[in-house]
């Protein structure tokens, strides 16, 4: 007994922390299964009938968005691309030979192209640099900065049309140096407009970028340039290439600035639509080239969604941030060239702005009273104060329906499936999602009236007929701001709270909607300044009695005479100032970082 007893004894206390301690410790769901299994033979039919109704749940709320973009998005482009290659004996493709025979089509491809990888090009140059003054550096002042660059991508591209013609035109501050017409002031125009593109695209993923292998690198030997470029610009590649290809889907599916800026003498495939469909009525043509301008954006979206995974990958492992640092000698460069950015980018909408001041008999605030009025020689049928408020009311509609289509697509494509195939169907989903903010506006608005004419889908005297197409075109942007918060959020909490009996509308409420607030906030105001200057498929949708701002303001300046021209001026002032400040409400609610993603940056 005297052997026994201490034997026994140490087994004691090391078998008792074992029940208790280490089998929950060891995996803590064996010993639950185990002890939950004859419960969950009770339990096992209500479980199941629970995950069912998720995924029902989930499958009605993919509907919703995919059934938007099918009604109002590919069936009305498939219309007006069926109207053009279809003929009585049936399709007809010979339509590609005999447009893209003319050496005039061909060239037109070509410029496309070739202007967009330029103006792409040129805002790399020098976007980067701000992207490192304004993201990875501290300074006072920089969040105002970040705000003030973004003002020109939410612009109207007509506003900005008109701002750099003023600026160079013969009369104008700069007319001496002889661009009016010429291909630079377009270029000058597009970096203007997508500047904000690389600095928050490229900064946002500098700001968590890991400093550890620079220094690394810099107390090996490497200078700041070789370091710069052998370690800090690979791994920026993917942002960098992720905003260049976005900059030129922009560019390349311009619409305002081209038809302003670029007249009969430079003309896109988003031009040439407009001119095949409105001008010469050849929709067999406009069809031919539609579908090569949808081609062009697919090729671009698959491409960024690739780059797009692959940034997130990157920032998966190396996101541990080194901190932003005080200006010192080595952001002088970047410094400058930032500097000279903003004093150009500055001089078009300042120029514009005084020129509204300027009336034929002297100074005042004649342009802007006239906005009262119907224009010289009653141009317009209401005055322009009236097609602001149309814009204001449409744009509102359509930022309340983007964002609603566009959060219920971002709770679906923000789970994580465990089966490939339901992952590549949900990444195909996301990219099918971006065509119309490349795919020509054009197209969608005159797609519009053809496939929209009869019941059940008769709306061409209806009011929701503009807001409708102007959220199709916001849509993209609300999935891209909206979308990564919702993916980097712990998809522990969603299963806490399932666990303690939530259901799934109750989980999204207290969990989701919470972790996406600002964005949201952000977003739906970044949707209504993008609705409130859409020009493209409004120009066709908009009726005389209830015409928008952008729409006012290409009918005046399409008119000779000062005071239409000074209307005009008046009118876009009073629209970008509309647009700056909800670019300031975007940074205000949204936070610099979350609308750094816009697009899919």
């Amino acid at each position: 007994m005297a052997v026994a007893d201490p034997i026994e004894r140490p087994a004691d206390p090391i078998e008792r922390p074992a029940d208790p301690i280490e089998r929950p410790a060891d995996p803590i769901e064996r010993p639950a299964e185990l002890i939950e299994r004859p419960a969950g033979l009770i339990e096992r039919p209500a479980d199941r009938a629970l995950a069912v109704g998720r995924r029902v749940g989930l499958v009605l709320l993919a509907a919703v968005p995919l059934v938007a973009l099918g009604l109002f998005f590919c069936y009305p482009v498939v219309a007006l691309i069926g109207r053009g290659l279809w003929s009585d004996s049936g399709l007809d493709l010979g339509a590609f030979a005999d447009v893209f025979g003319r050496s005039r089509m061909r060239s037109l491809v070509v410029f496309t192209i070739w202007q967009a990888a330029v103006s792409a090009g040129l805002c790399l140059l020098l976007g980067i640099p701000g992207a490192y003054l304004l993201y990875r550096c501290r300074f006072r002042g920089q969040a105002v900065l970040r705000a003030l660059v973004t003002v020109p991508f939410v612009l109207p591209t007509v506003v900005v049309g008109l701002a750099f013609r003023t600026l160079f035109a013969a009369d104008g501050p700069l007319g001496s140096w002889g661009w009016d017409g010429s291909l630079a002031v377009v270029l000058a125009a597009h970096v203007f407009l997508n500047y904000a593109v690389v600095v928050r695209t490229v900064g946002a993923t500098w700001a968590v970028l890991d400093e550890r292998p620079a220094q690394a690198a810099r107390s090996l030997g490497a200078g700041g340039v070789r370091t710069f470029l052998t370690v800090t610009v690979p791994a920026l590649g993917p942002a960098i290439a992720g905003a260049a290809a976005m900059v030129f889907l922009f560019c390349a599916t311009s619409f305002g600035v081209m038809l302003i800026l670029g007249g009969s003498k430079f003309r896109t495939l988003e031009t040439e639509i407009y001119r095949q469909t409105t001008d010469i009525f050849d929709l067999r043509t406009a069809a031919v080239l539609s579908i090569t301008q949808i081609v062009l954006v697919t090729g671009v979206l698959v491409l960024t969604g690739l780059l797009r995974r692959r940034a997130e990958a990157r920032l998966s492992l190396t996101g541990a941030r080194a901190g932003s640092r005080r200006l010192g000698r080595e952001a002088l460069p970047a410094l400058l060239v930032t500097a000279a950015v903003g004093v150009a980018f500055l001089a078009p909408m300042l120029v514009m702005v005084l020129r509204s001041l300027q009336t034929p008999t002297g100074w005042g605030l004649g342009n802007y009273r006239a906005l009262a009025t119907l224009g010289e020689d009653n141009l317009m049928l209401v005055p322009v104060t009236d097609a602001l408020v149309n814009s204001l009311r449409a744009a509102a509609i359509a930022a309340a329906l983007a964002v609603l289509v566009g959060v219920a697509l971002c709770v679906v494509l923000a789970r994580r499936p465990r089966n490939r195939g339901v992952g590549r169907i949900l990444g195909a989903v996301d990219t099918v999602m971006m065509l119309p903010l490349g795919v020509s506006a054009v197209t969608v608005g005159f797609g519009f009236l053809i496939a929209l004419d009869r019941p059940p889908l008769d709306l061409r005297g209806s009011a929701l007929l503009v807001p409708i197409a102007q959220a199709m075109v916001a849509l993209p942007l609300v999935v891209r701001m909206v979308l990564p918060v919702l993916r980097a959020a712990d998809d522990r909490l969603r299963q806490a709270a399932a666990t303690l009996g939530a259901p799934p509308l109750r989980v999204w409420t207290g969990v989701d909607l919470p972790l996406m607030a600002r964005a949201l906030a952000g977003a739906a105001a970044f949707a209504f300044a993008v609705s409130l200057g859409e020009f493209g498929a409004t120009s066709f949708l908009a009726r005389p009695q209830t015409p928008t701002l952008p729409v006012v303001i290409v009918r005046l300046i399409s008119r000779p005479g000062a005071a239409n021209t000074g209307t005009a001026l008046a009118a876009a002032t009073v629209l970008a100032l509309a647009c700056a400040l909800v670019m300031v409400a975007v940074d205000t609610l949204a936070g610099a970082r979350n609308a750094a993603r816009i697009g899919g940056f």
